[in-house]
């Protein structure tokens, strides 16, 4: 028997609801993951936790990155299921993961994501640089501590010495996240406010705020943000999970790579601040060009093939 209890409630609810899924969910596989680690890494690592958060011990960094594994299945990955189940009962059909996406759209994407970075950068620079007034000096300072935080577990984790290293952080790093960050902001929380305010749009760039938001991560905020609203733009035009999940995938796996073949000194460092400087603003210009007319490539490519699919059920 379907248990359908959950299908009538209205968006507002639903939000509600969602946010408590994740919250329990996360909470319960925490729970579990640090008995099932009390084997590999001792009962120290569970009552000495800030001597496991030293990211200068090589055991430490891997207890960090086992806690990142579980926390993206905690968060994102397993509660966008239980949700797609109460809320529809078709977890495919919910969260859009029943529908193929064509290669060359996944070329288009792989391309769009390349040809973005100038401009990212550039707007990521801005982002950096932004000033708070005196009286919120506070606020400013715990958003650069958490940032500077985030920065350094980022270069704790991507530092690797062997190809070993390199796939898990694809594994950890692209993988999960594009999956999970994917189907839990572009598959419920999208949908959710699209039905809320009855506009596309709105719940595109609602979801993506909300995305880039609980990144914790305030001077990186608006390219996040807007990563995260061509993603959602990407599933509405394709109405496949599978195209954001790949330019997600992409936009992640490709920053992995570099830093590694950083790391070997075999890519310039200076690509990572490629579109920053005075130097390079003419290829921002061309980069934001190039997104759009890939964007609109996109949004065509998909149009032709729903278009192709309506005949085809015509007939």
């Amino acid at each position: 028997m379907a248990f359908t209890a959950f299908r009538s409630m209205r968006p507002l609810p639903q939000l509600m609801f969602a946010i408590f899924v994740v919250l329990v969910s996360f909470l319960v596989l925490m729970i579990l993951s640090l008995v099932v680690a009390i084997p590999f890494f001792g009962l120290d690592a569970l009552f000495n936790m800030a001597a496991m958060g030293d990211l200068s011990n090589p055991e430490g960094i891997k207890f960090l990155k086992y806690l990142q594994v579980v926390q993206s299945f905690g968060i994102f990955i397993i509660p966008p299921f239980i949700l797609a189940w109460l809320y529809h009962g078709n977890v495919p059909e919910y969260l859009n993961l029943n529908k193929p996406v064509e290669f060359a759209s996944i070329l288009l994407v792989f391309i769009l994501i390349f040809i973005a970075a100038p401009f990212i950068n550039f707007v990521g620079e801005l982002n950096g640089n932004m000033r708070f007034p005196e009286w919120m000096a506070g606020i400013e300072n715990w958003m650069k501590n958490a940032e500077e935080q985030a920065e350094m577990l980022t270069k704790a984790f991507l530092k690797v010495d062997n190809l070993g290293g390199l796939f898990f952080n694809l594994f950890m790093i692209a993988v999960l996240p594009a999956v999970g960050e994917e189907l839990l902001f572009r598959g419920v929380i999208q949908r959710i406010f699209i039905n809320w305010t009855k506009n596309a749009h709105w719940g595109i760039w609602i979801s993506a705020i909300l995305f880039s938001a609980l990144h914790l991560q305030f001077y990186g905020f608006v390219p996040r943000m807007l990563l995260g609203v061509a993603f959602g733009y990407m599933l509405v035009w394709s109405g496949s999970m599978w195209l954001p999940v790949a330019a997600h995938f992409f936009n992640n796996g490709i920053a992995v790579v570099a830093m590694y073949l950083i790391d070997k000194g075999l890519l310039n460092p200076e690509i990572e601040t490629y579109g920053t400087t005075s130097e390079s603003y003419y290829s921002v210009a061309i980069s934001v060009v190039l997104i759009a007319v890939f964007m609109i490539m996109i949004k065509r490519q998909n149009e032709t093939k729903e278009s192709q699919i309506l005949r085809n059920s015509s007939e």
